[in-house]
């Protein structure tokens, strides 16, 4: 399944009272799985950003006067989200920014069944712990070192390492649980998308024909002559 984990920065907690996006990271995934694909920008949020706000995200007015506005990258943020679930951290904080922003442009908002927020599962998961990113990155030993302030881009990756871990852990994608067993009790796998590029075989002519006559040497029953039935 492809979802998107996704951040933003923004000039303040409250999107009803003036406060806008001033930056805004995406990471795909597919089931739970980062795929490498990002979005990332930054915004002019057409406003002044409070001093606090400035130590903790470093973003300023003066550097954020030539980024472009939210109505400018709206597509390209809507395009690359497509169809997908987007996952966040404190969910109903970037639904309200982000949808704010979408309204203002006058394209439809995104419902809350299109969210998930990995603190509410951290919480179910941990009840009574730290469920903050950085809580999280040190409970499953993720690194915070690229980390000296919030940002987007850089908290959405994070985020996207917490949020395997939350699902299952990196022994989810060899998904030998058995949850793909028929009503036979056959287990079958989903089928993986072929390369983009096949790899150039390594093997000799001379070692092809040297396989090919000891597998003769076996007889009729060999194993490697069933599986080529197959």
């Amino acid at each position: 399944m492809r979802e998107i984990v996704f951040d933003t920065e923004t000039t303040g907690l409250d999107p009803n009272t003036g406060d806008r996006v001033t930056e805004l990271g995406c990471v795909e995934v597919i089931d739970c799985i980062p795929t490498g694909k990002t979005f990332h920008t930054y915004v002019n949020p057409q406003r002044s950003i409070p001093k606090e706000v400035i130590e903790i995200t470093g973003l300023t007015a003066e550097f954020l006067a030539d980024k472009p506005l939210f109505e400018e990258i709206a597509e390209d943020f809507l395009a690359f989200v497509g169809d997908a679930v987007l996952v966040a951290h404190n969910a109903p904080f970037d639904r309200g920014f982000i949808n704010m922003e979408l309204a203002r442009l006058g394209h439809p908002i995104y419902l809350e069944d299109r969210f998930k927020d990995t603190a509410r599962i951290a919480r179910a998961k941990f009840p009574g712990s730290y469920v903050s990113l950085d809580a999280l990155c040190k409970r499953f030993d993720i690194s915070l070192d690229t980390r000296d302030k919030h940002g987007a881009l850089i908290d959405a990756l994070l985020l996207a390492e917490v949020y395997l871990e939350l699902t299952g852990g990196r022994t989810r994608a060899l998904d030998l649980s058995g949850r793909h067993a028929s009503a036979d009790g056959k287990v079958t796998f989903p089928a993986r998308a072929p390369r983009p590029q096949p790899l150039v075989s390594r093997v000799s002519d001379a070692e092809r024909a040297a396989h090919a006559a000891f597998i003769d040497e076996l007889g009729d029953d060999a194993l490697w002559k069933r599986l080529s039935n197959v």
